[in-house]
């Protein structure tokens, strides 16, 4: 039941989000479409309280229950930035609103925005984690809780590995392309 309730949330919201988009820019309900927006956290919620009450029903807890914390946790840290960037998009093709800003390509500004979605990733593991903790101590059987303690690494290995590659976007930036002047024109004016 929980499988299938991760796979609804997930269906449910892009069915949201297309009906709050299509509100806001399409039939020009911009409040209307706020409103749908906004009830994409009650998935969520839906989604916990589910695997809670089949925890509190005997349920073993295993990957399933993990695996719904963990998108718990990934929509808290990453939802708002594809919402964000979605209606951006929207207001461009549906609206004729300016196109989105794109995130920048080179150095030192592209290292600082994999920082912020970096951040986003620590944010859905440390809810993920909170959640699972709380998972655990409500089951209260720490042997029976092992498939719930993977996930939690699984979360932070996640997280480890995604600010190493953002990390290494400071560390070696990639450069911006020349000005656009031929390579002869550039030995002429060293020279």
């Amino acid at each position: 039941m929980v499988v299938t309730l991760i796979v609804i949330c997930e269906v449910g919201f892009w069915v949201l989000l297309a009906a709050g988009l299509a509100a806001r820019y399409l039939l020009k309900l911009p409040r209307t479409g706020i409103a749908i927006l906004m009830c994409e956290p009650v998935l969520e919620l839906v989604l916990f309280v589910v695997a809670a009450l089949d925890l509190r029903n005997g349920a073993d807890p295993s990957l399933k229950h993990g695996i719904a914390a963990l998108y718990i946790g990934y929509t808290v840290g990453h939802g708002h930035r594809t919402i964000k960037w979605l209606d951006g998009h929207a207001a461009h093709r549906l609206a004729g609103g300016p196109p989105p800003v794109k995130p920048p390509r080179h150095g030192m500004a592209r290292a600082r925005y994999e920082g912020r979605v970096w951040l986003g990733t620590l944010i859905g593991a440390a809810v993920a984690t909170a959640l699972l903790l709380l998972a655990i101590w409500y089951v209260g059987a720490p042997a029976r809780t092992t498939s719930l303690q993977q996930c939690m690494y699984g979360a932070w290995r996640a997280a480890g590995i995604h600010g190493l590659i953002a990390l290494s976007y400071a560390f070696w930036p990639k450069k911006a392309p020349d000005s656009g002047r031929s390579r002869g024109e550039a030995v002429r004016d060293a020279s």
